[in-house]
């Protein structure tokens, strides 16, 4: 009888070392694990084709957008100056993500540093909030442009574009650095393999052993508070923009206004929705949906606008045409 009370005794001690152990292993983990897409480990390498041609789109068509302004004297205006901000935040997103990605796609190289995870999912966030805020920025140059025209070089001069450029990055900055700073002081005791080809917020967050609600609210608050107030105040701009647009004398003069508009908007269109439609589905997710779905058109939004943006406003804008035709055509000759 005693011997057997021994034996319980030593295995109600070895379970529970064996259960701190592993508690302990996972509180402050080392690494991470990227799984890429769950699923279709297979097909990495052709899924790998199209995102490597998207992103090296991204890098080729914002990097000319760069260089085309800074050579072009006649571009060097408050619209150029937010779309060259616009530029360097694709590439900043793009970057956050593409490389490491195509190293798991290549090279099987899933894990990262704890660190590392936090930083770039604090990255991917702050690009975004950012690119949300240029997008006011841009919407603001639109609204002065057309409905107060005579006024537009007084009150968007250089100074103030920097102004409201830093403004942008600074509010970015500080409204996503609770994400890091709460993901880092939570336990992490169930596994540390993340069903993502790189670290994002929530799925990170889902791997604590920990209630998360203070971290998802967040989150939606930044979505729907922070983001959607950017929605709120382009969509009132452009409210104003219709009408001032609206009350022109011919048809070919609205037409011809509204036209300076179209590229914001649809690059607008492109980042909002399809934003707004993943942050639910990551929350709410239905199980009839497959994981490598969800996966799948996450990273193809995070990487479409950084492609489409300057393929869309270097087709629709006059001058971006013109001095890209004019740059090849002199390079020819």
């Amino acid at each position: 009888m005693q011997k057997t009370a021994f034996c319980l005794r030593v295995g109600h001690i070895l379970l529970y070392s064996m259960s701190d152990s592993n508690t302990t292993d996972f509180t402050n983990p080392s690494t991470f694990i990227l799984q890429g897409i769950p699923g279709l480990e297979a097909a990495h390498v052709w899924i790998s084709i199209p995102f490597c041609t998207m992103y090296s789109i991204a890098i080729l068509g914002n990097f000319t957008i760069l260089f085309i302004v800074k050579k072009e004297p006649s571009l060097h205006g408050p619209m150029y100056y937010f779309l060259c901000m616009l530029a360097v935040t694709d590439l900043g997103l793009s970057t956050s993500i593409l490389p490491k990605m195509l190293a798991i796609f290549w090279f099987n190289s899933r894990e990262i540093n704890f660190s590392a995870c936090l930083a770039q999912l604090y990255f991917i966030n702050c690009f975004s909030v950012t690119e949300s805020g240029i997008f006011v920025a841009m919407a603001l140059d639109r609204y002065v442009a057309i409905c107060h025209p005579l006024r537009h070089s007084t009150i968007l001069t250089n100074s103030m574009v920097g102004k409201i450029g830093l403004a942008v990055v600074l509010r970015s900055s500080v409204v996503v650095l609770p994400y890091p700073f709460l993901l880092r002081q939570w336990p992490y005791c169930r596994t540390n393999i993340i069903p993502q080809p790189y670290c994002a917020h929530i799925p990170v967050a889902k791997l604590a052993c920990a209630d998360i609600r203070v971290s998802s609210y967040y989150g939606l608050f930044v979505q729907f508070c922070v983001m959607g107030l950017d929605v709120i105040f382009i969509v009132v701009s452009y409210i104003q923009i219709l009408r001032a647009i609206l009350s022109l004398p011919t048809k070919d003069a609205r037409l011809k206004t509204f036209g300076t508009c179209t590229s914001h908007l649809c690059v607008i269109l492109a980042f909002y929705i399809p934003r707004f439609f993943f942050s639910l589905t990551y929350r709410f997710q239905q199980n009839n949906v497959p994981l490598h779905f969800h996966v799948l058109i996450a990273n193809v939004y995070y990487l479409m606008p950084s492609m489409l943006n300057p393929i869309i406003y270097g087709g629709r804008t006059n001058q971006m045409r013109g001095r890209l035709f004019r740059l090849f055509t002199h390079k020819g000759t």
